[in-house]
């Protein structure tokens, strides 16, 4: 994910309308209309400012819309959510990409000693049931 995407969602994500707007939309999808008339019973804004929020939230990649006759209908893009998740995900594990390859590397390190200990000593024997037991 590029670091474009991050700061639109984030940027969008900055705005209490545009995060009510979202957890209204959490509720299932719902049409332009529908959208200004709830928003407009916590707040006083105009249609026009509504609209240009989904437009911030839609540019953001947090809502799609289709066209359903004269109505838009509004709905979350999960895909947007999911982007912005796996960036706050990179935050709290920063070390997650680089899993894989260190239980490769700590296998190889594993491998290694056993292989030493085995040809330690001994003309080649095991060693480890000469130790005594702690």
């Amino acid at each position: 994910m590029g670091d474009a995407l991050p700061a639109k969602v984030f940027g969008a994500l900055g705005d209490p309308v545009r995060r009510g707007i979202l957890e209204l939309l959490a509720e299932g999808e719902r049409s332009a209309g529908t959208i200004v008339t709830e928003v407009r019973a916590y707040t006083s804004i105009s249609q026009p400012a509504v609209s240009q929020h989904l437009k911030v939230l839609r540019d953001a990649g947090l809502l799609t819309v289709r066209n359903e006759g004269t109505r838009r209908i509004y709905t979350i893009d999960a895909e947007g959510l999911d982007a912005a998740r796996r960036w706050l995900d990179r935050l709290v594990h920063p070390l997650e990409p680089f899993h894989q390859p260190l239980d490769a590397l700590a296998t190889e390190v594993a491998r290694g000693k056993r292989s030493r200990r085995k040809h330690a000593g001994h003309g080649g024997t095991d060693t480890t049931s000469d130790r005594i037991p702690m």
